[in-house]
């Protein structure tokens, strides 16, 4: 797979993400050696989501991680633009309100939300600063943004090991257990192509957010941002 690749335009993106639905939360597992898990939660802390508040979920696929801000009580709106991920959802919690959608065109109003949240999903949109406006516009004054994403870990030794895991090792055993194997070609390349910490703090103030900060998880294998919008 060349650079190009990463060049996918949204209708090809969301058609990769419908062909990996049916077993998307397993690979996940497999690949994160379990961390996934880990990593939402920490997620969840994060949104701090209480009752009767309203959350935007974005790139929730098949909303799995809208669960535990509904366990708090809250209004979660699962959305992503994958209507395979989202049928796969609905057949398996048909309560939840998931609701199709791009994230650089939310069907949703101003101010609406009390907190907007993505994880692992931000990297895949086509404008990332025009996604960060969006989500920017349909949350209330005071409200918050949570973004967990793969980043670069801070120990450089480990940095060439995990890209060397990424680039060698995920196709392989993507293609034991994942539907569509090469999306997760495309998803490396992703991961690795994607802006380090500071530089995606700087996009997020860019976008209007402040007090933007972020903490590292799993050495930096991930990273948690959040910023509020001004009252």
């Amino acid at each position: 797979m060349t650079r190009a690749s990463l060049d996918k335009q949204p209708h090809e993106v969301a058609s990769m993400f419908d062909d990996v639905a049916e077993r998307y939360d397993l690979t996940n597992d497999v690949l994160s050696l379990g961390q996934d898990r880990r990593w939402r939660k920490e997620v969840a802390k994060a949104v701090d989501a209480g009752p009767a508040q309203r959350i935007l979920d974005l790139a929730a696929g098949t909303g799995t991680s809208s669960m535990p801000f509904a366990r708090a009580g809250a209004y979660v709106v699962p959305c992503d633009f994958s209507l395979g991920m989202l049928r796969v959802g609905k057949r398996n919690n048909a309560w939840l309100p998931y609701a199709a959608g791009d994230a650089t065109r939310l069907p949703f109003k101003d101010d609406v939300f009390d907190a907007v949240t993505i994880s692992f999903g931000l990297r895949n949109v086509r404008d990332t600063d025009a996604a960060l406006r969006e989500m920017h516009r349909v949350t209330r004054p005071g409200g918050r943004i949570v973004i967990c994403e793969f980043s670069h870990p801070t120990w450089a030794p480990f940095r060439t090991v995990y890209t060397e895991y990424l680039m060698r090792a995920l196709p392989p055993v993507a293609r034991s257990v994942s539907s569509n194997p090469d999306a997760y070609v495309y998803l490396a390349e992703s991961i690795r192509d994607w802006p380090d910490q500071p530089a995606l703090a700087g996009r997020l103030r860019g976008a209007g957010w402040s007090k933007v900060a972020w903490r590292n998880l799993t050495g930096g294998v991930v990273a948690l941002h959040r910023g509020f919008k001004e009252s």
